[in-house]
């Protein structure tokens, strides 16, 4: 006999599979672009003018378009956070149209297209079939099953998630390790602090040993640096943040959780643990290998598109990606991604808001990458020593403080190629400044929600199951409290000439 199924639960399922076909539509056109580029492009190469370099010629105010959509971030979801909630795209836009038309009066349509060509088909493409694909697939991941939210369960939940990062990226461990957080702490009273911590750790910190954590480490394999390399260096100053981190929070989730007492009553019982989906682990590892691969097939060409060169490898890779993540949404369950909650606005609020930042960068990283040349010269001039040699500390915090704003992958690759740009020398006598470029930019995107790209995922999938968030601001109070002290003692160990 078939039970009835409640009208809630009709719209729920009509809901969930019309965003499915609609996510799988992108997806099949994404996959469709990438390989037909992939396969033809090569033969019909795309003419277009070379890019100039205009780094030099541009002043301070062609950061205030990025400057205002930081502030609105910001300030939006504090002050009016519903008309936020609403219309957060539309802000975004406003922004990116504020100054994709100056810039358009100003230097024409030629600079214009290369200037967004360039960020969309080497950045923000990439990095939102990698992020998207990423959720598509360890959203159809399930833990069944429930633990007690108490701090020995916690900080075990934040120590594994860290250890998985590395391995399955920062996204890829967040969005599989969130909702068990959150489940086994519904009962709690108080369980923001458990989600901040879990953005330092899980969603930044614990991406530092491998090239697949964190873009910025994969950016400098494609650089020629060793794909062992970060662990080998990384692993020291990231055992000393991690115990640091798990302590404090162990510290402070102790105090609240005897304060709290235990008289609420708990939402969803304990229950032994259970994976379900695991299809979409295999389809992971795919995808990790996907993204492995793309960096060692450096022989297949490129495609001039319009004067963009874009590796052949990358696309696909990124034709790869999509299908692996159509695979995902096809053959796994979808009682999986009903039992996670799974919905499209996380990563959807993360594809809007980084359109328009990658939008909105384009002159902060053209002045930064124009060095001794650009509006910002006297803050580089910090780099390097009287003796001309290279200044350690200045690199771990200008790296890391900039990626804290700015989108840590270029910014990685800004004071990668300030040091020399040579993987050799880098490796080399050089190997403690890649050391301090590698930990500001992955360690430090854990300072704002838009450092990386996982931290305001986890906030919107907090946020959807009733966590009262911090605050931009807000936030970057916790991170200053808590993360600072530790990056100092950091700075003071391995940095320090």
């Amino acid at each position: 006999m078939q039970l009835p199924v409640r009208k809630a639960e009709q719209a729920s399922i009509f809901t969930l599979h019309g965003m499915t076909y609609g996510a799988a539509a992108f997806y099949v056109c994404a996959a469709i672009s990438a390989f037909a580029l992939a396969l033809f492009a090569p033969n019909a190469a795309i003419a277009g003018d070379a890019s100039h370099e205009l780094g030099a010629t541009y002043s301070l105010l062609w950061i205030l378009p990025f400057a205002g959509l930081l502030l609105s971030i910001a300030a939006f979801p504090l002050a009016a956070q519903s008309f936020w909630h609403h219309h957060y795209g539309k802000i975004a836009l406003f922004w990116a149209l504020s100054f994709v038309v100056p810039f358009w009066v100003t230097f024409g349509t030629t600079h214009m297209a290369e200037a967004i060509l360039h960020a969309a088909l080497l950045e923000y493409i990439p990095f939102i079939i990698l992020i998207g694909s990423l959720y598509t697939i360890a959203g159809g991941i399930f833990i069944s099953g429930n633990l007690h939210g108490s701090p020995e369960v916690n900080t075990a939940i934040l120590a594994i998630g860290t250890v998985l990062a590395s391995f399955v990226g920062t996204t890829g461990a967040s969005i599989i390790l969130i909702r068990p957080l959150l489940r086994a702490n519904d009962y709690r009273g108080h369980n923001v602090h458990a989600i901040v911590f879990f953005i330092f750790l899980v969603s930044n910190i614990g991406g530092s040993l491998t090239p697949l954590g964190d873009p910025p480490l994969f950016l400098g394999f494609l650089k020629g640096v060793d794909f062992f390399w970060p662990f080998e260096h990384m692993l020291s100053p990231t055992l000393i943040l991690v115990v640091i981190l798990l302590t404090l929070f162990y510290v402070i989730d102790t105090y609240i959780y005897r304060k709290e007492g235990h008289s609420r009553p708990d939402p969803t019982p304990d229950a032994p643990l259970r994976v379900r989906g695991v299809l979409n682990i295999a389809l992971l590892f795919a995808l990790l290998c996907a993204v492995l691969a793309s960096g060692l097939l450096t022989g297949l060409g490129e495609v001039n598109i319009l004067g963009t060169h874009v590796p052949v490898a990358g696309l696909l890779r990124d034709g790869t990606l999509v299908l692996l993540a159509l695979a995902s949404l096809f053959l796994s369950p979808q009682a999986n991604r009903h039992a996670n909650n799974f919905n499209w606005e996380p990563v959807l609020e993360v594809a809007k808001l980084f359109a328009a930042i990658f939008i909105t960068i384009i002159p902060a990283i053209a002045i930064l990458q124009s060095g001794e040349k650009g509006a910002l010269a006297p803050m580089l001039e910090v780099l390097t020593n009287a003796d001309h040699s290279p200044n350690n500390t200045a690199y771990f915090w200008m790296t890391g403080l900039l990626s804290s704003f700015l989108d840590n992958a270029p910014t990685y690759l800004i004071f990668f190629n300030s040091a020399g740009g040579d993987p050799i020398d880098l490796q080399g006598p050089l190997v403690n400044t890649l050391l301090a470029v590698s930990a500001g930019a992955v360690y430090m995107g854990a300072m704002t929600y838009i450092g990386n790209a996982p931290n305001f995922m986890v906030k919107s999938i907090a946020e959807h199951h009733g966590v009262p968030m911090p605050s931009f601001f807000g936030y970057i109070g916790w991170s200053v409290i808590f993360l600072v002290p530790a990056f100092a003692l950091i700075t003071f160990i391995f940095f320090l000439s």
